[in-house]
């Protein structure tokens, strides 16, 4: 998988935040951007990692997941933002916050412990989210932007962190969109978000001649898209169904879109239909659009 960033930019940025308020989703949303991240660095070490990055000039993005799993290491944090950040290092801090009552309410759905637990064993997790909070206050004050996620859902603190990077810092989220053709007697593809049945459509495996091509050889896809119209209709609904709906995943802040088009053994119908429709969607696509064939070689 692979994502493009419309802007060269250099970014270091820190997540941090309270537990349960959406970090780990942020740092996620950050990997999708091609930030290289790294989660829960000691804070002593956070001088060595913007040395190492910008001496690295092929990692244009970092990220840095900060909190109070670190422990002792997390306790100097504002310090050392605020020496980096004296010392002339941009360095941007984003910070995830929320209600006490969503932050008990979400541990109790999830069934996970507070990171304070271990050292606060007696404590109930309001008393331990208290707790926290006094130990990232002053990390919070140094913040560029502090999200409320009480009332965010996970996808739109996303579209929200995606929407922030593409305002301040010009990073852009390109989709990437994959035709896969299949075999449907192999199975759906696992990872498909749309399916289509071209098992409807007459059979070159059928015509001797065209039996041991594939859906790339100009034969059969003439055969397919050009020799029988409902071929030729289809593909028009295809593309006339999936185009639109292409900008409007991106929009939502996806990073892989899967359009799965099957025949019975994914050789000859289903990738000629998934040759014509990748290069029909690929001048009005927001970002990639590769073409894949799953069961090409297994015999149809």
């Amino acid at each position: 998988m692979s994502t493009d960033l419309q802007s060269p930019q250099r970014v270091f940025v820190v997540i941090t935040g309270v537990s349960g308020a959406g970090r780990t989703t942020a740092l996620h949303v950050l990997e999708d951007l091609s930030f290289y991240c790294v989660d829960n660095l000691p804070t002593p070490l956070l001088p060595e990692m913007i040395s190492l990055w910008r001496n690295t000039p092929s990692v244009r993005r970092m990220g840095i997941g900060l909190d109070v799993r670190g422990g002792e290491f997390f306790a100097s944090a504002d310090e050392v933002v605020k020496k980096l950040r004296d010392a002339g290092e941009h360095v941007g801090v984003i910070f995830l916050d929320a209600a006490d009552e969503a932050l008990v309410r979400r541990f109790s759905e999830t069934r996970r412990r507070h990171p304070l637990a271990a050292a606060f064993p007696d404590d109930d997790v309001s008393s331990l989210v208290h707790r926290e909070r006094e130990a990232v206050g002053d990390l919070r004050a140094l913040a560029d932007q502090v999200i409320d996620t009480t009332r965010l859902s996970v996808h739109e603190l996303r579209r929200l962190l995606i929407d922030h990077f593409r305002a301040t810092t010009g990073t852009a989220l390109r989709m990437q969109t994959r035709v896969v053709s299949f075999g449907f007697k192999y199975g759906v593809p696992a990872d498909a978000d749309l399916v289509f049945d071209a098992r409807f459509l007459a059979n070159p495996h059928f015509v001797p001649e065209l039996r041991p091509m594939s859906g790339r050889d100009s034969a059969v896809s003439r055969f397919v898209l050009e020799q029988h119209p409902e071929g030729g209709e289809f593909l028009d609904s295809l593309e006339r169904f999936v185009a639109p709906l292409l900008p409007r995943y991106a929009r939502e802040g996806k990073v892989v879109l899967t359009v799965a088009v099957g025949c019975t053994g994914g050789r000859h119908r289903s990738v000629a239909l998934a040759e014509a429709l990748g290069a029909r969607l690929r001048p009005g696509a927001p970002g990639d659009v590769t073409v894949a064939h799953r069961d090409i070689d297994r015999g149809g």
